[in-house]
């Protein structure tokens, strides 16, 4: 694929964290067609994660966001209205839905490069594959599926197939992305203005030590105990010295507020109501010290921002969303991952065994032993930079 007369666009995925997952490949597709025009359709708030993504170089990513989400009977044919004017010629779909393949379709974009998957595979011209293991999707880190993608789009003589990285440790497997790509998001003038506001009406001054506790999930088996993030909370503050700000969806607000309430330090607070937004989520993600969070979203904004994480996992194996992250000066990662059963062989996957994999057989204990050690490996590193 060339630059010329290119009009490509991106179907970006739907969910928060697999969108900062797919930034590795959005980067490799910008900087391969650097005068290009390069669409996106997004769902609502997908936009504003990525307003303002550049190459390294400083060139925007994406030219024009089209918002909109193509569901029911008529949803395809509403949202390929919205973008058949900008007249593609090419589109990437790194969503696996039928409605998403049905709108480029009906969009008359001639080339459609995608996963084969959800019995779209007639209306895609490109198909590429998704390993199985047996009957079962093989375990593949979602930003190895971007990247593969991305390459497919390129250059169409990739192998449809991408490479199926072998299970080692339970903990993540090889991305296949060359060494020093990382997942990027930009934190825009309005998202520092936003987390500003949220910092004045919590009344905690720009600099100070920060930690974030994300105790949310779409899924209730994926999140950790409330009393026990309550507990984690006292012991950061006692501990370390660190104001902790408990993060959630609108729809989390209760949960935030209910860990504010069992916590026994005046230092927590709950974003939830205080005007917070994903952009001020990006600007505090990007200054804390630390973040503890489940699996969901806001943990993957954190790694692109190079907050340093302790992810916790339960029923949901955390090989499948395995994402690049900054290494310190002892030569250990920035995020360290606890799962529920460390003893679960390594040729099993978490999401096939739901009770032995409990997310609270996580111990407090363990979680802040991780938090304490990787917070001084943290200040270590800072001490060499």
């Amino acid at each position: 694929m060339t630059e010329h007369d290119t009009r490509l666009l991106i179907v970006l995925p739907s969910w928060v964290g697999d969108a900062v997952m797919a930034t590795p490949a959005l980067v490799r597709i910008r900087r391969a067609l650097p005068g290009a025009f390069i669409g996106a359709l997004a769902r609502p708030g997908i936009d504003r994660l990525l307003e303002g993504l550049t190459t390294p170089g400083g060139h925007a990513v994406i030219d024009e966001f089209h918002i909109g989400r193509p569901t029911g009977v008529l949803g395809p044919k509403f949202t390929a209205a919205k973008i058949r004017p900008r007249r593609y010629t090419a589109a990437l779909l790194l969503t696996g839905s039928f409605s998403t393949a049905l709108t480029t379709r009906i969009a008359g974009i001639p080339r459609r490069v995608g996963y084969d998957r959800d019995a779209r595979g007639f209306l895609l011209t490109h198909r590429l594959r998704p390993p199985r293991t047996g009957s079962k999707w093989a375990v593949i880190p979602a930003v190895s599926y971007y990247w593969h993608a991305a390459a497919a789009l390129l250059d169409p003589s990739t192998p449809p197939e991408p490479d199926t990285p072998p299970l080692h440790d339970l903990r993540r497997v090889e991305t296949g992305l060359p060494p020093g790509v990382t997942m990027t998001l930009p934190v825009s003038p309005r998202d520092e203005r936003e987390a500003d506001a949220v910092r004045t009406m919590l009344d905690l001054p720009r600099d100070e030590p920060t930690a974030i506790l994300n105790p949310g999930g779409n899924n209730p088996a994926k999140r950790w105990p409330a009393d026990r993030f309550a507990a984690l909370a006292d012991h950061l503050a006692g501990a370390h010295g660190l104001t902790v700000l408990v993060n959630g969806s609108p729809a989390e607000a209760e949960l935030c507020a209910s860990i504010v309430r069992q916590a026994r330090t005046d230092r927590v607070h709950a974003l939830p109501g205080t005007g917070h937004t994903i952009g001020s989520l990006k600007a505090l993600c990007r200054d804390a010290r630390l973040m503890v969070t489940n699996d969901t979203g806001p943990r993957h904004i954190a790694a692109a921002l190079g907050c340093p994480l302790v992810s916790l996992f339960g029923p949901t194996d955390p090989r499948w969303t395995t994402i690049p992250v900054r290494t310190l000066a002892d030569g250990t990662p920035s995020e360290t991952i606890l799962v529920a059963d460390e003893s679960l062989p390594v040729d099993q996957i978490a999401n096939d065994h739901p009770d032995r994999c409990r997310i609270d057989r996580i111990t407090l204990d363990a979680v802040a032993r991780a938090a304490d050690t990787l917070l001084a490996a943290v200040d270590a590193d800072r001490t060499q930079e």
